[in-house]
């Protein structure tokens, strides 16, 4: 039962922006963060933003100042908006979740083409 459902990829201009949306499915509880990660062709799968349940988030060096993560959590939904997009943010990006009593994200969707045009 438990889903993550990625949308919002596409083709866009440097410079331009994107948000991603994440919906989880309704029968998962206790979660204690989500987040969003990517990886590129031929990458290692790198972290982008997180969200605790409390709010907090956390960025990657290379996305700060341009990506913002946020939630919905009566929708149990996680954004991410990319602002000033580059061609070196093209990648997959997938929806991750953490839920309790994991330490680590063990949900994940099946991901969502970006690909930002030079």
């Amino acid at each position: 039962q438990v889903q993550l459902v990625e949308s919002g990829g596409g083709l866009v201009q440097a410079g331009g922006s994107l948000r991603l949306s994440c919906a989880a499915s309704r029968s998962i509880f206790s979660i204690n963060a989500m987040g969003w990660y990517r990886q590129a062709p031929g990458k290692e799968r790198d972290l982008v933003a997180t969200i605790t349940n409390h709010g907090s988030t956390n960025y990657a060096d290379s996305v700060k100042g341009r990506f913002s993560i946020s939630r919905d959590t009566a929708k149990n939904t996680v954004y991410l908006q990319m602002n000033s997009l580059k061609p070196e943010d093209t990648a997959v990006y997938y929806c991750a979740l953490r839920s309790s009593p994991s330490q680590v994200y063990n949900y994940w969707g099946q991901g969502t083409q970006v690909t930002v045009s030079s």
